[in-house]
């Protein structure tokens, strides 16, 4: 039997990923709505297969794509889980939610869940990537998605509990993808920081030493980190030593590696915006000093 949860995926060229995404919901789920970005791939083919609604709209950044389809379709349900293509429901988080919502969730209108990151197929337990909450299981009428281009969280509008069993992220794409997809999330980064060193004050998650993981790493983010010099260096031995990102082997090396190069694309996009910002838009061409 189905219950009501409305499941929303948004999408771009996911034919690798979504399949084992949908396959792991569309038996015990009310509804399905995958938004697509207009792929050119199989991924509208794939998701009407599993039943989903497929609505497409143009993409700007993934949380207005989602908060678009918020105030915008006619969705069934109260109660949204919202997962990405590459994100997969195991049966124990399954059955969890099954019961919480057939419970009345307890009073509670949205519900943290663990991310279990998997890398090459190994699971990356260390490096601070385990365990990382996620509030992806909410009250439709009590969510909304900061408006940040990237790293955007849930504001919600009320008290969230938290689930016992982990959501399975696990990209099937290559490492050409990964980086192609880092060198962007890069240069949203560098504008963020570069936003907030000119005194401008970010919107969404408060960022607190001392709240919820989410907002711990906010502040660090936001008031710590871009002002440390060598942050490729410091991320990849905090994470592969300080966070024991060695117990996981290559894996995990050369996981600790890439993100610490990550760090250093968004360290030298900054330097570009702040000495050569006139000519520093991605893929531009001129550079232009003030």
């Amino acid at each position: 039997m189905k219950i009501p949860v409305s499941v929303l995926i948004p999408t771009y060229n996911e034919e690798l990923n979504l399949a084992d995404c949908l396959a792991s919901i569309s038996d015990w789920v009310g509804e399905i709505i995958v938004i697509d970005s207009f792929s050119t791939d199989r991924t509208t083919e794939i998701a009407q297969s599993y039943g989903a609604r497929v609505v497409s709209h143009v993409f700007h950044t993934p949380a207005r794509q989602k908060n678009w389809a918020l105030d915008n379709l006619p969705i069934q349900n109260e109660w949204i889980l919202f997962l990405d293509a590459d994100e997969r429901v195991p049966p124990d988080l399954r059955d969890e939610i099954i019961a919480v919502v057939n419970q009345g969730a307890c009073g509670f209108d949205g519900f943290w869940m663990r991310r279990r990151f998997m890398f090459y197929g190994k699971w990356i337990r260390h490096s601070g990537w385990y365990p990382v909450w996620l509030l992806r299981l909410v009250r439709r009428s009590k969510a909304r998605w900061e408006d940040r281009a990237v790293d955007e969280h849930i504001i919600l509008d009320g008290e969230a509990g938290y689930l016992n069993n982990d959501l399975i992220h696990e990209d099937m794409r290559d490492i050409s993808f990964w980086i192609e997809k880092h060198n962007r999330y890069a240069s949203q980064n560098a504008q963020i920081y570069y936003h907030l060193l000119q005194g401008e004050q970010s919107n969404g998650v408060s960022p607190t030493l001392f709240g919820s993981q989410t907002e711990r790493k906010r502040f660090i983010k936001e008031h710590i980190w871009p002002y440390l010099p060598g942050r490729g260096l410091l991320f990849f031995l905090y994470l592969y030593i300080f966070r024991l990102g060695f117990l996981d082997g290559k894996h995990g090396f050369i996981f600790c590696m890439m993100h610490g190069i990550f760090q250093q694309f968004i360290t030298v996009k900054l330097w570009e915006l702040k000495h050569y910002k006139d000519g520093a838009a991605e893929g531009g061409i001129i550079i232009k000093k003030e």
